[in-house]
């Protein structure tokens, strides 16, 4: 992978995080109702062909543009919709059912998996990962549904999909299976297996389209 391809997936993720924390913080966003006041964040965006500059000490953006609204909860995921930076995206999120580390018991932050698309950038159903603690560098990260696995690039504690031209495929998938098993290795060399149910994706998916054609 080239290193403009690199630096471009590597970019665009500081917002989401920050976003992805507002919407774990609360206890149990996956049974919140639409009006919650904890309301949701914003998806990982996989690297766009255009990276925007990060901007990491930039100012707190106004209320309304950052602050996620939940379109609609369908099973084990949520759709939602957020506007930073007056540039609208639309993501699907989910935390995972179960979550283990080798050794067990290491601390890490809550992992999650968003499905988003960005309009604005033409990108459409991307998958990222936030596994909850910096991979370890180089290494790659796999998505597993049924007997289908996908290799995922890392950086940070973010991780996409590293061949694009099989995005699609893995979407399709991930709408007619019913978990996915993320794993991944970081940078103290704790192994971590991560597995979503993907109940209720579809239709999250749907929605999703429907808000951001």
């Amino acid at each position: 992978m080239s290193a403009l391809r690199i630096a471009a997936r590597a970019l665009p993720i500081a917002l989401p995080i920050a976003l992805a924390v507002a919407v774990l913080a609360s206890a149990s966003f996956a049974q919140q109702p639409p009006a919650s006041p904890a309301s949701p964040a914003s998806p990982a965006p996989k690297p766009a062909a255009k990276p925007a500059a990060p901007k990491p000490a930039a100012p707190k953006p106004a209320a309304g543009e950052t602050q996620p609204n939940l379109l609609g909860q369908y099973g084990d995921w949520g759709a939602y919709t957020a506007s930073p930076g007056g540039h609208k995206i639309c993501f699907a999120l989910a935390k995972p059912k179960t979550s283990t580390t080798e050794p067990p018991g290491r601390s890490r932050d809550q992992s999650y998996m968003f499905v988003s698309s960005r309009p604005a950038e033409n990108v459409k159903n991307e998958v990222s990962v936030m596994i909850g603690y910096p991979f370890k560098t180089t290494s790659d990260a796999t998505a597993e549904i049924g007997g289908a696995k996908f290799a995922m690039y890392t950086q940070n504690d973010g991780a996409w999909i590293k061949n694009v031209a099989e995005e699609a495929r893995m979407v399709d998938a991930m709408r007619k299976g019913s978990d996915l098993t993320v794993k991944g290795t970081s940078g103290r060399g704790t192994q971590s297996t991560d597995q979503y149910s993907l109940k209720g994706l579809a239709q999250a998916l749907d929605k999703v389209e429907q808000e951001c054609r």
